[in-house]
């Protein structure tokens, strides 16, 4: 258990897929085996949820990276750019 919890936090996988609570309990059960210490499960808690919120947003920006891509490739217009073009179309009617 406590070598996949090590691969886990090497990866950063484990840290982004659990939440907090899991993550205390996972290592809550290390200390009952024996595996760690109790003073070591604030630090690996503290450790893994760390790895988890950076690699949270690694994904949040290679994701929304990867949206825009796709977006672009597609060719759709924008809100923003649905907006200025109401907009001048409203001018434009005001004008006549």
């Amino acid at each position: 258990m406590k070598n996949l919890l090590n691969q886990f936090i090497s990866l950063g996988v484990g840290a982004a897929v659990f939440s907090k609570e899991q993550i205390e309990k996972l290592v809550e059960e290390l200390v009952k085996k024996g595996e760690i210490s109790k003073g070591e499960s604030g630090e690996l808690i503290e450790r893994l949820i760390e790895k988890g919120s950076k690699l949270r947003e690694e994904m949040d920006s290679i994701i929304a990276s990867k949206v825009s891509q796709t977006l672009d490739q597609l060719n759709l217009v924008s809100k923003d750019e649905l907006r200025k073009l109401e907009r001048r179309i409203e001018e434009l009617e005001r004008r006549e």
